[in-house]
């Protein structure tokens, strides 16, 4: 006898809140080669309510080239595709070069993330724009750009795309430039991952040559060993921390993005995260304090 053919699902077209596993759902997606702390880092600052799903571009022998970058620019309509297939509210691009990277400029990257959002009902983010935006918001003019392990045509591009959305960048460099590292392949040994004060270092070093500058920024996936037994952390558990020490708002890819989120979802974060993210907190929202790492123990 012929078997009986295996029963079908059909996928809602749109989903509805008794659907979907959690109220706000983002997804997140990195380039090759990258354990993103995004979700991990976003997750551990949102509501209960938001569910946060990860997903890594796969470009086989990929190297960190911003050509392959240009290459598969592509790959991120695809992935906010699924994302909106399965219920996501909000796609989140972590890595700051693709923008750049890209060629579109400014205007085209803005254009870009508008038509993914309008043809997938949902709202669709790159950290480079996202850091864009952000600094509108703040209303700031003059920034320097510590460039953390990014190499030249990296960071030389990021600030090539600050200068063009209108924005006085002041100083731009790395930590071979501050002097903390003799070459780029010393820095690129350590696989984004540095000593826990460097961030406390470096950063007052870019403030040395921009004390005018309204904002100190940093390129985002650069984590240092400030955790708990030297666990590698990223520029949002350090914002406090740094704008104490500078006066001055500190923001990062990572906290840019996170801020374009949060925005998107109509939420803000729980805990103390540094003057961005605070002007996502409504003077009624209840904010759950969590206490900031202080850069004299780095």
């Amino acid at each position: 006898m012929p078997q009986a053919a295996s029963p079908s699902m059909n996928m809602p077209q749109k989903w509805t809140p008794e659907q979907k596993l959690f109220p706000h759902q983002v997804g997140f997606t990195c380039p090759p080669h990258d354990w993103d702390a995004a979700p991990s880092d976003f997750l551990r600052i949102a509501p209960t309510s938001v569910g946060v799903h990860g997903w890594m571009l796969h470009v086989p022998n990929y190297r960190h080239q911003l050509g392959q970058r240009t290459k598969n620019f592509s790959m991120l309509e695809e992935f906010a595709a699924l994302m909106a297939d399965n219920g996501a509210d909000v796609c989140a691009q972590v890595g700051s070069n693709w923008v750049h990277a890209s060629g579109l400029g400014v205007q085209g990257i803005a254009d870009f993330c508008s038509r993914l959002s309008d043809r997938h009902g949902m709202a669709f983010h790159m950290a480079g724009y996202a850091m864009v935006e952000a600094l509108r918001a703040m209303n700031v003019e003059k920034v320097a750009l510590n460039a953390v392990y990014h190499w030249p045509d990296w960071w030389q591009g990021t600030a090539g795309f600050l200068r063009e959305a209108g924005f006085d960048v002041l100083w731009a460099g790395n930590f071979v430039d501050q002097g903390w590292f003799d070459t780029q392949e010393d820095v690129n040994a350590l696989r984004w991952i540095f000593d826990g004060d460097l961030a406390r270092k470096s950063f007052e070093y870019v403030a040395e040559q921009a004390p005018n500058a309204d904002a100190y920024l940093a390129n985002g996936m650069v984590n240092f060993r400030s955790g708990p037994n030297g666990q590698p952390q990223r520029i949002l558990h350090l914002t406090p921390g740094l704008e104490d020490l500078l006066g001055k708002p500190v923001i990062a890819h990572d906290t840019a993005l996170y801020w374009r989120v949060f925005r998107s979802l109509g939420l803000g974060p729980e805990g103390n995260h540094g003057r961005l993210l605070e002007t996502l907190n409504a003077q009624d929202r209840r904010i759950v304090g969590r206490a900031p790492i202080h850069l004299d123990r780095l």
